[in-house]
């Protein structure tokens, strides 16, 4: 650096001596400028990339997890201070404000990303006597519930005790298991969920291999021989997940792993088992849609003596589907519950008066199989005896008395409940579990007629989220059929199951031969917003593979093909990741990288001081090193002949920093310059383009009134020296073979980087251009014209928000000289068009304006020139 400065110093103090400039040494400091200067390009481009990103998944409709806010917010912390150091070696001036700035950000950030992860201390094993609701974070969702429903409500639950989330961390810490899964997690893509199988397995291999700690399994077997003084030697546990945050405002309906029929003897094994179903495929995907950071689970077990049932079933307060009706619902199987949860059978439906307690109506289903505890341990799948299979699981004054407990939990909670219930031998009810029943909304109580001109495929069946869908079927009777679930398709199945939350994301609907509403899989379809149709019989073998079909859950109807009039009064679909942990996280760090504040360059406001992101950063840094270069150029000249104006109609106010070679020798010497004096290839290529023909200079568009008047006026004015312009100052930095262009107007910047010589490996073309002064939709309707047109041109695209980048390289200097002149053109085709964009249909009309050799784009005339240019490609 000491080199650098001195050099400039006698670089500066050569214009008081008349000797000449040194051209070897201004040479090698100019290029190390240069280079620095590139390196700031670079990182300014990379941190609105970055940004443009940031506000696409603030809008919560992409999913996302906690490893895109550390990658994006360490890479945008990386490009601020390289920007910054750049700068500082490219003009010499330390930026200890600046610096300071982005280390306090950066600091900030990190509070906000680490800050959540509070380990807690305490017992290892908590007897469910000693369990309150507040109690949450050391014994999860489920214990916590648990244990206020018997310590301070007095209603019956199964006797037990709880392993705590302290067990689980001491669990982890000494096995090094924290440090294993966050290397395993690298490994993940979000949306392959191939990927996700992979590193699921890994992760639960992992623990399953590690020792329990003495302490942690003294205490649980200690426990347990409590309980078994109790109950007797032939004890039996459910051995149920209870992780932080299950059964809370999120279900996690049938995401983690019970396992039922446990002797004292496996209870250990068990319960890893229970801890290692944090990280199932399902359960990862489930924490990912829902924006649970991985790194803040834990995992209480709740340790419960197993009852064997003689029926068990679900009970909600409210009916998730008409919430505002006087019912409270209750299904009932045969035997153990899970069944009943799972959709694998049809259950009893109760409906009870909330009011009265009265039964209002009950449906008896033929229920031929039931789960019951097999003597050797584990659960067997056995027939229902023929006189009970169409016989009702519950008496009326049983249904009463369900009822009863349901809404004085209900009462005690202060919500809605979900409550998971067993009924014994003897005849004894006993609550097995209950949690806030989610997602509930009222549906219209009238059906509409079908729609005419329509056939109808299938009809009937139970609606367990409302809503109208179309896509083709896709039959899934095995997990391994989810694999290929195409985006945007209805998921068509024998039975519900939880297991189909992997594909909910992309699924329109889903429609099922069996299945409950309040079932594990119904809750989830309401928590994602996927309109689920269950208990349509022969759904399966109705629907064919392929066929594209239109669901309409609200009238129970199956529509062949799409029908436009139910779908246009689909409701939008939700922001799965708005109102999650991980969606507040990024907008907390989202305001320290995204907004923009410092505006106007002119202003005094336009300074260090006033920076409060990294977007105010670069966009400071980015201002000031076209300053630099311009001063850095003249000192290589040794006068003012190294920066140039352009005299030419573009539009622009167009500055020009010649590298050597990139101007005619004959006008080195001039302080302005026309586009005849341009040696540069790449450069004259573009103004081929950019220079505005006399047709375009007559053309201007008609009725857009205000600030597109003003920007028209400014399109067709050449500059003038001295002025003020509306508008900013334009660069190009030339040489023979490159050009860098730097375009803002008003709000709308474009970048175009390109090298043009014979190695044709060297060459290629990047472009990007952002902003505008519409509203959000109206710029990225353009930017995705820009990326048609981009496209058309033979470029690889990207497109974010209002942002749209092309790649085009390694092509022949000629062809690159033709799409540099494309290029121009689409410079000034698409300046202030964001304004035009009214409709989607405004897309095509700009796309085939361009095509067609149109020099402006007015939607009053599009229609004219893309007829007649019909078939003429570039």
């Amino acid at each position: 650096m000491g080199t650098v400065l001195s050099g400039l110093k006698n670089l500066a103090a050569s214009f008081s001596r008349p000797k000449p400039v040194n051209r070897e040494e201004t040479s090698a400091v100019f290029r190390e400028k240069y280079n620095r200067f590139q390196s700031l390009l670079e990182s300014n481009t990379e941190l609105l990339k970055i940004c443009s990103e940031i506000e696409v998944m603030l809008t919560g409709r992409e999913v996302f997890g906690m490893a895109f806010i550390r990658s994006r917010s360490s890479r945008a912390i990386f490009h601020a201070i390289r920007m910054i150091k750049s700068f500082e070696g490219l003009s010499g001036r330390p930026q200890p404000v600046l610096l300071g700035l982005v280390e306090g950000l950066s600091t900030e950030i990190k509070t906000i990303i680490e800050g959540r992860v509070n380990p807690l201390g305490g017992k290892l094993v908590l007897d469910m006597a000693e369990i309150t609701g507040e109690m949450v974070d050391q014994v999860g969702g489920k214990c916590a519930n648990l244990g206020e429903i018997a310590n301070r409500t007095g209603l019956p639950v199964p006797p037990g005790f709880s392993v705590t989330t302290a067990a689980f961390r001491l669990f982890f810490e000494e096995a090094g298991l924290f440090e294993t899964i966050a290397s395993i997690r690298l490994g993940i893509t979000p949306d392959d969920p191939t990927s996700m199988a992979a590193a699921a397995e890994d992760i639960q291999a992992a623990i399953l291999r590690a020792p329990l700690p003495e302490a942690v399994a003294g205490e649980i077997d200690a426990a347990a021989g409590r309980l078994e003084a109790a109950l007797g030697p032939d004890m039996r546990l459910a051995v149920r997940s209870s992780a932080i945050g299950e059964d809370g405002e999120l279900s996690f309906a049938g995401q983690y792993l019970t396992m039922l029929n446990v002797s004292r003897e496996r209870l250990a094994a068990a319960y890893k088992f229970v801890i290692a179903s944090l990280f199932t495929p399902r359960a990862m995907s489930y924490r990912l849609l829902k924006g649970i950071p991985d790194d803040d689970v834990a995992m209480a077990a709740a340790c419960l003596a197993l009852i064997p049932s003689r029926a068990a079933g679900v009970l909600y307060t409210r009916l998730p589907e008409a919430p505002s009706q006087p019912d409270v619902l209750i299904n009932a199987v045969w035997g153990l519950g899970p069944y009943a949860v799972d959709g694998v059978i049809t259950p009893d439906a109760y409906r009870i008066d909330r009011r009265t307690l009265s039964t209002t109506s009950v449906t008896v289903a033929d229920k031929p199989r039931m789960l019951v505890a097999s003597p050797t341990g584990g659960l067997t799948d056995v027939p229902v005896p023929e006189a009970e299979r169409a016989a009702p699981c519950l008496t009326t004054a049983q249904a009463r008395t369900l009822a009863g407990w349901g809404l004085a939990l209900e009462r005690h909670f202060g919500r809605p409940q979900d409550m998971e219930w067993a009924l014994d031998a003897a005849g004894r009810l006993i609550i097995l579990q209950s949690r806030q029943l989610t997602a509930l909304s009222d549906v219209a109580e009238s059906v509409a007629p079908p729609v005419a001109g329509y056939d109808i495929v299938a009809q009937g069946g139970q609606a367990a989220c409302t809503g109208v869908a179309c896509g083709p079927v896709h039959r899934a009777v095995t997990e391994d059929d989810l694999d290929g679930f195409p985006e945007g398709g209805v998921l068509v199945a024998p039975h519900s199951s939880p297991q189909f939350m992997v594909v909910m994301k992309r699924a329109a609907a889903i429609v099922t031969d069996h299945g409950s509403v309040t079932g594990h899989m119904a809750s989830l379809s309401r928590e994602f917003g996927v309109p689920t149709l269950l208990g349509l019989t022969q759904a399966t073998s109705l629907l064919a593979p392929g066929e594209v079909v239109t669901v309409d859950v609200g009238s129970g109807r199956i529509y062949r093909g799409r029908v436009e009039s139910l779908l246009a009064q689909a409701v939008e679909a939700p922001a799965l990741m708005a109102g999650t942990q991980v969606h507040a996280i990024l907008g907390e760090v989202a305001r320290r990288i995204v907004p923009l504040t410092l505006l106007n360059p002119k202003a005094p406001e336009f300074r260090p001081e006033n920076c409060t992101s990294l977007h105010d950063v670069t966009r400071l840094l980015h201002e000031w090193s076209y300053g630099v270069m311009f001063a850095v150029s003249d000192l290589v000249a040794g006068q003012r002949g190294g920066t140039f104006i352009l005299e030419a109609t573009t539009g622009l106010d167009l500055h020009i920093i010649d590298l050597g070679g990139g101007i005619a020798p004959a006008a080195a010497g001039r302080h302005r310059v026309r586009p005849s004096d341009i040696a540069s290839r790449p450069f004259a290529a573009l103004l081929t383009g950019l220079v505005l023909s006399e047709e375009a200079k007559a053309l201007r568009p008609v009725n857009l009134g205000g600030f597109l008047s003003v920007m028209s006026e400014q399109f067709v004015t050449p500059p003038k020296a001295g002025s003020d312009r509306f508008g900013e100052k334009s660069y190009a930095i030339i040489s023979d073979k490159y050009l860098n262009f730097s375009s803002r107007v008003g709000y709308h910047y474009g970048v175009l980087d390109c090298y043009c010589g014979q190695t044709v490996n060297k060459n290629y073309i990047t472009f990007s251009f952002s902003g505008g002064a519409a509203d959000d939709v109206k710029r990225s309707r353009r930017a995705r014209a820009i990326g048609r047109i981009l496209a058309e041109l033979g470029f690889t695209v990207e497109a974010v928000s209002d942002r749209v980048s092309g790649r085009f390289q390694k092509f022949s200097p000629e062809v690159i000289a033709e799409k540099l002149g494309h290029m121009g053109r689409l410079l000034q085709f698409t300046r202030q068009t964001d304004m035009l964009m009214v409709s989607e249909d405004s897309i095509e009309a700009m796309v085939g304006c361009f095509l067609s050799g149109a020099p402006c784009f007015d939607p009053a005339t599009a229609q004219a020139w893309t007829g007649a240019a019909a078939g003429q490609t570039l």
